[in-house]
């Protein structure tokens, strides 16, 4: 006895394969149909039958649209119908976007993060005065409370001060100030209540769930 298996693998690949091989099969099928009119009266059916497949496409705009795009994808843009929306234009839509381009860093102090350099563009778009040097010492101490993050418990003023010249492209220079940074104590303290409030914020959540679902099962059980 033998027996006419057909294997996947020796089936042509599905282009939409959300819609299953029996939906392609009716497709082509439409395709190959020699009369107009029944052509165009199996290609509504193919819609209805993809739109219920589909059902959350309906909460989609112009699901009907999206429904026709598809079956003349699904058909290689070889269904000859007059579609309520227009045959789309295949060149449109297997058209590649633009590569995007890698962002680049804007220096080798990867651990100050990418939102340092825009800080830097803001400070030094302001006109001279009190808040730009303000947020210009700010900007040292988030510096400084990076370094620690990344690297070690302490960190000279010097360094951070270099670094911010580096970013700046020298156009913020504070290696001859006198003023003094945060302690690299209090900004690892800071750091780590933060951390703290956070863990402790998660286990206020979480005990509240608990005595909610346990509260449930009580009365459940009552």
């Amino acid at each position: 006895m033998e027996f006419n298996l057909e294997y996947n693998s020796d089936r042509p690949l599905m282009i939409i394969p959300e819609y299953g091989r029996h939906i392609q099969k009716l497709v082509d099928h439409c395709v190959a149909l020699e009369d107009a009119d029944e052509r165009i009266k199996m290609a509504n059916a193919i819609v209805d039958v993809m739109g219920n497949l589909q059902p959350h496409l309906r909460d989609v705009p112009d699901f009907k649209h999206k429904l026709w795009d598809q079956l003349f994808i699904m058909s290689k843009f070889e269904l000859d119908v007059e579609a309520p929306f227009g045959k789309p234009d295949k060149v449109v839509l297997e058209a590649k976007p633009e590569p995007l381009a890698y962002p680049k860093s804007a220096s080798k102090y990867r651990f100050y993060g990418h939102n340092i350099q825009t800080m830097i563009k803001v400070a030094l778009s302001w006109e001279e005065g009190e808040l730009r040097t303000a947020l210009i010492f700010n900007i040292a101490n988030h510096m400084k409370k990076c370094y620690l993050n990344w690297n070690k418990d302490t960190v000279e003023d010097s360094v951070i001060f270099k670094h911010l010249k580096d970013l700046s492209a020298g156009e913020i220079d504070l290696t001859e100030s006198e003023e003094v940074l945060s302690s690299s104590s209090s900004l690892i303290k800071k750091t780590a209540n933060a951390r703290n409030s956070n863990h402790q914020h998660k286990n206020n959540r979480n005990n509240k769930n608990k005595n909610r679902n346990k509260g449930h099962q009580n009365r459940h059980k009552n």
